[in-house]
């Protein structure tokens, strides 16, 4: 449930994404009233992508709705509404919440997508009642949603849960934000594809079809496991500074279930001598976690919780 019982109206999320978005229009219960999803005109140039969110946004509300709740892929900066850095979408600086605000007439918020997910995981998902939970979002790109007791961790800048900038291997292959051996070059599913086609891989192979082909395609095979040894690497780390309760994986891919979450734990696990690893789990909210996060963070800035 999103709001009261007693609650009338509706809420707009949308969840912007590299490849995506994602939106719905949502009861105050919850109920998925109605949907869209279209293709993120990233080629098209960053106007056109704004463009687009707008457009979703228009064509979801309604006369009863309340507000408009956006999450972004990049860095996000909260408090000022503002994507601040997003190479996936090839957006800087943009004042997003205010645009959309100006465009549809209603209140609109603007969250990490990483963060909005892990506070929908922990309302509504696989971390309900978890008050300390990491969430990781393996999608185009890298990054986290960090909560501690109960409350979602920003940072003092709005960056928090940009682990997929932690570099992994300092000497390692260079990543789009200018540093090398960042975590996301070789653990989410954007990166471990390009290193795949870049290798001489299938280039019809996602990243999600890369899990099912490990054991048949040997580049496939070193990839992924070179993937996931070193998404570990960067859990224990988190795990060791945070003290999750419960660690969920989520983003695009968690299709490959537990030939994902298998290894991971096992990555985990052989760097934490002393310490027992927390439980790791896939989101049970798949795609519609960003959605339903985007819109919980609009309903609580209303005071609707």
């Amino acid at each position: 449930m999103i709001g009261s019982s007693a609650a009338s109206g509706s809420v707009v999320g949308l969840d912007l994404g590299g490849t995506g978005i994602n939106g719905a229009r949502l009861s105050l219960h919850g109920e998925v009233l109605e949907r869209v999803t279209i293709p993120t005109p990233v080629a098209e140039g960053p106007t056109a992508v704004v463009r687009a969110v707008v457009e979703a946004a228009r064509s979801l509300t309604c006369p009863d709705t309340i507000g408009v709740g956006v999450c972004s892929a990049g860095l996000v900066d909260t408090g000022a509404g503002v994507v601040r850095r997003a190479g996936n979408l090839g957006l800087r600086d943009v004042p997003l919440a205010r645009i959309v605000r100006e465009a549809v007439g209603l209140p609109v918020t603007l969250e990490h997508d990483a963060r909005a997910a892990c506070l929908a995981e922990h309302r509504l998902g696989a971390g309900r009642g978890v008050g300390d939970l990491l969430l990781v979002a393996l999608g185009a790109g890298l990054s986290a949603g960090v909560l501690t007791g109960g409350r979602l961790v920003p940072g003092s800048l709005g960056l928090g849960g940009e682990i997929g900038h932690a570099p992994v291997h300092p000497d390692g292959e260079g990543c789009p934000c200018g540093q090398r051996g960042c975590l996301e070059v070789y653990a989410s599913a954007g990166g471990m594809v390009r290193r795949y086609r870049s290798a001489g891989g299938d280039p019809a192979l996602s990243a999600a079809d890369m899990a099912h082909a490990v054991d048949r395609d040997p580049l496939a095979g070193r990839i992924w496991t070179e993937g996931m040894e070193a998404l570990g690497l960067g859990l224990r780390s988190a795990i060791l500074l945070l003290d999750p309760g419960l660690v969920v994986l989520a983003g695009g891919l968690t299709g490959a279930g537990e030939r994902l979450a298998a290894p991971v734990r096992t990555a985990v696990a052989g760097g934490l001598a002393w310490r027992r690893p927390p439980p790791i789990t896939i989101s049970t909210l798949g795609a519609e976690a960003g959605v339903h996060g985007a819109a919980l963070v609009l309903l609580d800035s209303t005071g609707r919780r």
